[in-house]
């Protein structure tokens, strides 16, 4: 397919990479700096542009990869003058309903943190997809397919369910490793000695479900241990008031399993 790209950041470039190596033709990029669009465009062989009004009229899909709160501006000035072609976006956040300018439109959603320097296997990588008609989920449902992601559909209306679940399993979750990297500064501690245990915490959700896999004072009801580590934080009372809560909620929720 000859495909526009609309963005240029971690989940643009890891997009584009995996479309490109699958034998996509990504005949442009767009970004608000040119030098952003050049580095992209270059590792793809794409035209690159910092000006909407000089990207293609035509192509078979145009992915628009831009933050949220750009989002909606930017649809309405690429839709412009293009309205009978194919548009997604990949906000996990975002309605479907943000595109509607156009006659064909949906999500191409990719749930996974990206980075520019570390590019992800999308084979292994859940990536949601919705279309306004048959035709443009077709459309997603063929490119999902081609870098061999596994696609599901989903309305906009749940999409937004797991995008909140998201953050609190991976956003939220890397706060607290954060958080303990400051506990552990503050006396000297490598975070790196953190590593095994995270690690093994991670693989152990792969085989029981995390309130089975949930160890701590917290779920064993140790109120010994719990008061004494919140003697440790009082001097961090943000730091305090977070172990609190999670200690209340982890017991909250050992006790409806």
């Amino acid at each position: 397919m000859q495909i526009v790209l609309i963005g240029a950041g971690r989940l643009a470039t890891n997009l584009a990479v995996a479309l490109h190596q699958v034998g996509h033709d990504i005949v442009a990029v767009y970004s608000r700096t040119m030098q952003s669009a050049q580095e992209l465009a270059q590792r793809v062989g794409a035209c690159p542009t910092d000006r909407i009004d000089k990207l293609p009229v035509r192509a078979d899909a145009f992915i628009l990869s831009v933050s949220d709160n750009a989002l909606e501006d930017i649809a309405r000035q690429v839709v412009k003058g293009r309205e009978e072609q194919i548009f997604f976006h990949t906000a996990g956040s975002m309605s479907i309903d943000v595109l509607a300018h156009a006659r064909h439109y949906g999500v191409f959603y990719p749930m996974q943190s990206f980075s520019k320097e570390r590019l992800v296997d999308f084979s292994v990588i859940p990536l949601f997809v919705e279309g306004s008609d048959d035709q443009t989920l077709q459309t997603a449902l063929a490119l999902a397919d081609s870098i061999k992601a596994k696609a599901y559909p989903l309305s906009s209306a749940d999409r937004q369910y797991l995008h909140v679940a998201a953050v609190f399993a991976c956003n939220f979750a890397n706060h607290c490793y954060a958080l303990s990297a400051e506990v552990l500064q503050r006396h000297g501690i490598d975070f790196r000695v953190m590593l095994p245990l995270i690690d093994e915490t991670a693989r152990k959700v792969h085989q029981l479900t995390p309130v089975e896999a949930q160890t701590g004072p917290a779920v064993r009801n140790d109120m010994n241990v719990v008061t004494h580590h919140l003697d440790l934080l009082s001097s961090t009372p943000w730091l305090a008031t977070i172990y609190e809560e999670f200690s209340k909620d982890i017991q909250r929720t050992a006790l409806t399993k």
